[in-house]
């Protein structure tokens, strides 16, 4: 084993999550401000991924981020709400009618490039918002459990798929993804949501002063299933993208870790899911 590579993966890894964690309590406002940070480095990684050069794409996914922000949070009046989506919508317009002049492009593919930008890594960066402020309030342990879930998920997956590791997954797409990795990372996350549930109001009451999400025992079992699931498929999709284009990583931005959209892969195919749970939650609950 690389001793070296592996102290600095660690130390990488250690660094991202303290990171998220830690803007994720301080306040609504460092977690805005991280959160839309890594969506635009995400999209201009993505961008240069698909086209070999990072385009100012990445502002355009950040303003999506602070529209949806802005109208959750409070913070912001609704003529500066309104002015940030007419600001988003211009961007994305000039975008596309920017094709007009850039005569060494294909229109068409810049244009899907445009729109899977928006689809693939904005929205559901953007989504992330609308789970942090569930039913009017900020409430952080839900997105500290869609981390802790995705975490738990990789690590045990990885572990138990390499001890026990016999049929494999998706072979076409991760050869070293297997069924018994699968279940084993759900497991984990299934005993990890159980923990969350213990913790979700006292950790709530600690750092925001509300009851948190009130969600029952069963319900969080299904919130990780969620996350487990599409996660997975998350991987797969980055996978898939990655071998099209020839490359191992989608960046080399984190130490050891690769790319942002490397690390958060499974968040950005989860997190719309877990969002339509949260919406059919609080309409029949």
């Amino acid at each position: 084993m690389d001793v070296k590579n592996f102290v600095t993966r660690t130390l990488a890894g250690a660094v991202l999550v303290a990171v998220i964690i830690g803007a994720t309590v301080l306040s609504p406002i460092s977690f805005g401000i991280v959160f839309m940070l890594i969506s635009l480095l995400a999209t201009q990684e993505l961008m240069k991924l698909l086209t070999g050069k990072a385009t100012y794409l990445g502002g355009v996914s950040a303003l999506l981020f602070l529209a949806i922000f802005a109208e959750h949070a409070s913070m912001f009046s609704e003529r500066m709400i309104v002015i940030v989506w007419v600001v988003y919508g211009m961007c994305l317009l000039l975008a596309m009618t920017g094709q007009l002049w850039n005569k060494k492009s294909n229109p068409v593919e810049a244009w899907m490039h445009i729109a899977y930008s928006q689809i693939y890594v904005a929205l559901p960066f953007a989504l992330v918002n609308m789970i942090a402020f569930f039913r009017g309030q900020f409430t952080p342990v839900l997105v500290l459990s869609l981390f802790v879930f995705i975490w738990v998920n990789d690590s045990f997956a990885y572990l138990t798929g390499s001890l026990f590791g016999r049929h494999r997954l998706f072979e076409r797409v991760s050869p070293k993804k297997s069924w018994e990795g699968f279940v084993g990372g759900n497991l984990f996350a299934l005993a990890a949501a159980y923990l969350m549930s213990v913790l979700d109001q006292p950790l709530s009451n600690l750092l925001v002063g509300n009851d948190g999400s009130s969600l029952e025992l069963w319900q969080w079992f299904v919130f990780a299933q969620i996350v487990v699931v599409f996660g997975t498929f998350g991987d797969l999709v980055e996978s898939l993208m990655k071998r099209s284009v020839n490359v191992k990583d989608s960046g080399n931005i984190i130490p050891g870790h690769g790319g942002w959209l490397d690390r958060f892969d499974a968040l950005i195919l989860s997190a719309p899911f877990v969002f339509v749970y949260a919406c059919v939650y609080a309409f029949i609950f």
